[in-house]
């Protein structure tokens, strides 16, 4: 009984002492990893249940080697935002600005899950109506482009339900750009990376860009004849601009997505 006795209390140090060293340096708690990650360790019982070094990276759960803790403290969880927010109004009337639209974070990132996307996009715009409301488009001038993603949300459908004007296209071939336009790298305007010296490019003119009186959009060259030289710019970014040479208009853009935009 007494040998009994001191096997117990034996059996009782080693156990304190292990718990001990997991309080000092076990388990995977902050010390998860993404991927491979060899370094990634920790001195405590396997999920095999040997005691000595286990690792917190995303391999030992094919090696079988992780830490005990790792099921419940390593799953990585990437950061989860809401849906974007509707496109605000121009900042101004009238003339090219940046509109916004933002999401929020609803799950922060844990265990090295993946970084939260942009919060926040811009993208330029331009309003057609002043604050007395008078319509302010123009089709003298430079023309104002942008991607023609910004199309899709314009209005097909007037208030009474009836279709709007569904526009036309203008073809034109790139004559000169400035070198502001390739080194753009912001959301709302890495657009601006495919114009390119000697392409064609298709820019339609729809609703509410074309002017009420002319039927027109603002430097579309309308009153231009082919090959006659026209001055273009980017919203959202003045200092990309250019020359373009007008080749025809047509009922639809056959441009490829990547050359292909809308007046502003």
């Amino acid at each position: 009984m007494r040998g009994l006795s001191v096997g117990r209390i034996c059996l009782a140090l080693v156990v304190a002492l292990l718990g001990i060293c997991h309080l000092a340096a076990g388990g995977c708690q902050e010390k998860c990893c993404r991927g491979t990650d060899r370094a990634c360790t920790a001195t405590d019982w396997r999920m095999d249940r040997v005691y000595g070094t286990c690792y917190c990276d995303d391999t030992c759960q094919r090696t079988k080697d992780c830490c005990f803790d790792y099921p419940t403290v390593c799953p990585a969880q990437s950061c989860v935002v809401s849906q974007w927010s509707y496109w605000s109004g121009c900042v101004q009337q009238c003339r090219p600005a940046i509109r916004v639209r933002r999401r929020q974070v609803e799950l922060e990132p844990q265990n090295s899950g993946d970084a939260c996307p942009p919060l926040e996009e811009r993208a330029g715009c331009m309003d057609y109506m002043s604050h007395q409301g008078e319509h302010c488009a123009h089709t003298q001038g430079t023309a104002l482009i942008t991607a023609a993603e910004y199309g899709r949300g314009r209005p097909k459908r007037d208030l009474y339900g009836d279709p709007l004007d569904p526009g036309y296209c203008v073809e034109f071939k790139m004559e000169s750009l400035s070198p502001h336009c390739t080194v753009e790298n912001r959301p709302h305007t890495r657009w601006m990376q495919y114009l390119r010296e000697g392409y064609t490019v298709c820019v339609a003119c729809q609703p509410p860009a074309i002017h009420n009186h002319s039927h027109g959009c603002q430097g579309d060259g309308t009153a231009s004849d082919r090959d006659t030289l026209l001055f273009w710019q980017a919203v959202g970014n003045p200092r990309c601009r250019g020359t373009w040479r007008k080749v025809q208009r047509k009922e639809q853009c056959v441009c490829p997505q990547v050359h292909s935009f809308v007046f502003i």
